[in-house]
């Protein structure tokens, strides 16, 4: 078998239907490299469809289409593609004649192509995809994931068909487990050997297996396979090492096909009194929701970015992910493996109760087998997988034959993969939705809202609310045989549930699936007193586009309203910017995990000070790292400090402001109230009244302020997976942030490259991300250059007033390896 990129060469253009074109005839396309995503590049509008769910992007359907040439030896041949990815609806014709279709936009699919090739000649193949009111958040349109060229012979290993297991491990030897799964499509009983090579870390052989097999014409066969590695070195999250396999298909002393995975060896144990175990030792999840979008790359699945967003991530002090609310990308699982980040794998965000008026519930009945084939797929010899979640705040589950599908996909799931555990984010307040929604009928215009039972009181807070109703015994009682389906109780919103399922259920494990994110002091230390609890899944690690502003802090001077208006982009909610930049709760998060010691410094917007904030389920504090802002020395300014110490004093210009409280029963944070004067501020943490640990931040020089343009590396892989991303920042002389300044910013790229992106995290943003100029946000923006080829690269970045920077990037060209990384 061999896989080669099928990225480059496609066009795209608004699909219009066969009688549009005889009156207005459409042009060519634009060409375009996959993965791409066809939504970001349209103008964006408040009346659009999508609303704030969407970041007022309109939907729309668009048509790739590619013309490529078969040679006549492919005759005797299968020859098929592989689509990581379309959202959505996609359709599929080969040489004008339909070839496949998949629903779903987040599963990966393969389409053969033999009935309809043209052998030794031109061929073509188009692909639609739509999106309209199918979702409740961005989605893109196109085809956003990676494509593959399948060539393989007649004899050959199916899709996905190289499994490694790792069923007995011991610091001895490790057993290692292979499954290859064959399949006879010429016209002759055929026997042939498959031959399995395994190779340790460092490339060297470590075992092998040689077993013939015999296949009818017509049918496959599964031959098994078992290894005994030596000394085995075990992945985990701090040591991520990765082994090899490679089957190969061997008649008459040739190849006819091969497939090779890397995998992991390593244990996974799972009770109340331990939590989760991997290779023996506890590990609790510091967990990361994450959407499927890239930022300014809106949902193209480029395989560095997906790479860069784990990276950084695990920088941040998270250890593990939750995929919201869809599978992710083979290239992100790639990364997980590399990088050491655990994953809770979903499978859909509805099933047949629909939450948007087109989304997938319609496919739902026909599809969701097949989706969840392709998620285990996809998954299997992936050691970062640990969790498979069969769904997202599903209204069935409050309902007995609701819970009855969730124990099919259940199931389903176990059948194919005993490996993993098997969750679901719950949350009950979903599950119990009518009954709550017939109570708040009930008792509207109670007088008594405070009685208890009542419900308009707890509408003051609708956390509160949502707490109260999770540990309801309503609750309780609804999602029972939900929860009695799963390995692991996932718990959206449910750390009311903590404490009481410890009591009512003993044996129930639970995870922090979803929370808010203000609130992960109380919960962490829920999950470090409780071995039963794994560990929290903040909503977000990573801003995402759509769900506008859920994130944002809200004023009572302005009338609140849920969904920010236009132009708000992003949801705003995440530890992470989508440029990248960590917010300031991303070191609040980073003390309450007992990751890090230095104080941390959070400055509020001086503009807000003394405004009256209304709480927000999913907002932090409105505030930045800087001590530089256009107020006047003087102006009140509110300052709060991350700690893990007993106390902090806070300095201005060497000026004590006072100590104040902090540490862990003072939720790691301390306030002060200060005039803000230019020049420096400092936050001193004292444990026993000794200094441990200090943290200065400075006013930027209002002269002598300086472009900066910084690349993530200088030397790039000359083909489709590869970018440069490049930090534009305004700086002064001793490389202090200037904040204030937000002032347009060109980019020009010469050579084989192109500017795939540009952009800042400013949520509110009326700005394409497409365009060659784009307006900084609190001092900074980022740059994405894609290659297109091999080289040199210039990148120009310049902004009136400022001297040009100019950055030098190369591209080469790296070795390509055959076979199938799955």
């Amino acid at each position: 078998m061999t896989t080669t990129s099928f990225n480059t060469g496609w066009t795209v253009r608004p699909k219009v239907s066969p009688y549009a074109q005889l009156q207005a005839p459409q042009g060519d396309g634009i060409p375009v490299t996959l993965p791409h995503d066809a939504m970001i590049t349209l103008p964006r509008s408040e009346d659009a469809t999508s609303g704030g769910r969407g970041g007022y992007f309109p939907g729309g359907v668009f048509e790739y289409s590619k013309t490529f040439d078969v040679p006549a030896d492919f005759a005797d041949k299968r020859v098929s593609i592989e689509f990581e990815g379309v959202y959505r609806d996609a359709m599929i014709f080969v040489n004008g004649v339909f070839a496949g279709q998949r629903p779903n936009g987040y599963s990966g699919f393969v389409v053969a192509l033999d009935p309809y090739l043209r052998y030794g000649a031109e061929n073509t193949i188009r692909v639609d995809a739509r999106a309209h009111d199918d979702s409740r958040w961005y989605t893109g349109i196109g085809i956003y994931r990676d494509t593959r060229l399948i060539v393989s012979s007649l004899t050959h290993i199916e899709h996905g068909g190289l499994q490694i297991t790792t069923p007995d491990v011991d610091a001895e030897r490790a057993v290692v487990a292979a499954v290859v799964t064959l399949r006879n499509d010429s016209l002759h009983t055929r026997t042939v050997t498959v031959v399995t090579r395994i190779d340790g870390p460092d490339g060297v052989q470590v075992a092998e297996a040689s077993s013939p097999a015999t296949i009818r014409a017509g049918e496959g066969l599964t031959v098994r396979q078992r290894f005994y590695v030596p000394s085995p070195s075990l992945w985990n999250v701090e040591t991520p090492t990765l082994y090899s396999a490679r089957a190969a298909v061997v008649e008459d002393a040739g190849i006819q096909d091969e497939q090779s995975s890397t995998f992991g060896i390593r244990v996974l144990q799972l009770d109340p009194q331990h939590g989760l175990r991997i290779n023996g030792h506890t590990v609790k999840l510091r967990g990361a929701c994450i959407h499927h979008d890239n930022g300014i790359l809106g949902t193209a699945t480029i395989r560095r970015a997906e790479e860069r967003r784990i990276q950084l991530l695990k920088e941040a002090g998270f250890n593990a992910i939750r995929s919201s609310h869809n599978p992710l990308s083979p290239a992100m699982l790639d990364a997980c493996d590399r990088l050491g980040m655990l994953v809770m794998d979903e499978t859909f965000d509805m099933w047949t109760e629909g939450k948007s008026s087109f989304d997938y519930s319609l496919s739902f009945p026909e599809w969701w087998e097949r989706d969840v084939e392709a998620l285990v797929t996809k998954n299997f010899n992936h050691p970062s997988v640990i969790f498979y979640s069969i769904g997202n705040e599903i209204i069935e589950t409050g309902d007995p034959l609701g819970s009855a599908l969730g124990r099919q996909i259940a199931e389903k799931v176990r059948s194919l993969d005993s490996t993993r555990f098997v969750t679901n984010g719950i949350n009950g307040f979903v599950a119990a939705l009518r009954d709550v929604v017939e109570m708040m009928h009930a008792n509207a215009g109670n007088a008594d809202s405070s009685s208890e039972g009542g419900v308009n009181g707890a509408m003051n807070s609708a956390a509160d609310f949502m707490s109260q109703i999770n540990a309801s015994p309503l609750v309780t009682s609804k999602t029972e045989e939900s929860f009695s389906i799963l390995d692991v109780a996932g718990l959206n919103y449910g750390d009311s549930r903590y404490l009481l399922d410890k009591e009512q259920f003993p044996d129930r494990i639970l995870v922090g699936s979803e929370t808010f994110p203000p609130g992960i002091a109380t919960y962490w230390r829920l999950v470090e007193d409780n071995p039963h609890v794994l560990g929290d899944f903040t909503w977000t690690g990573w801003d995402y586009l759509g769900e506008v502003g859920i994130g944002r802090v809200q004023y009572a001077d302005v009338p609140a309203v849920f969904e920010a208006p236009f132009p708000w982009i992003t949801a705003w909610v995440g530890d992470i910017d989508i440029t990248g930049h960590r917010r300031t709760i991303s070191y609040y998060r980073e003390t309450v995990f007992g990751m890090r010691t230095r104080p941390f410094i959070a400055v509020q917007r001086p503009e807000n000070y003394g405004r009256p904030a209304l709480p927000g389920m999913w907002a932090w504090s409105d505030t930045v790292s800087s001590w530089t802002w256009d107020a006047a020395d003087g102006t009140p300014t509110l300052v709060e400090v991350y700690s893990d110490a007993d106390e902090v004093e806070l300095l201005i210009n060497g000026e004590s402001q006072g100590r104040e409280r902090c540490g862990r029963d003072h939720a790691y944070i301390s306030r002060f109230t200060v005039k803000y004067v230019r020049g420096d501020i400092t936050a001193v943490a004292y444990t026993d009244g000794t200094e441990t640990a200090r943290t200065t931040i400075a006013t930027a020089a209002q002269d002598g302020i300086a472009l900066t343009a910084t690349p993530d590396r200088a030397v790039l892989s000359a083909d489709d997976t590869d970018l440069c991303f490049i930090a534009i920042e305004f700086r002064d002389s001793n490389g202090i942030l200037a904040t204030t300044v937000n002032d347009p910013v060109t980019v020009h790229v010469e050579g084989p490259a192109i500017l795939q992106g540009l952009g800042s995290a400013r949520p509110d943003n009326p700005e394409r991300y497409d365009a060659v100029e784009h307006t900084s946000f609190d001092g900074r923006l980022l740059a994405a250059v894609r290659p297109t080829g091999s080289g040199p690269i210039t990148v120009t970045v310049s902004s009136e007033d400022y001297d040009t920077v100019v950055v030098a990037l190369d591209a080469v060209e790296k070795t390509v390896v055959s076979g199938d990384r799955r």
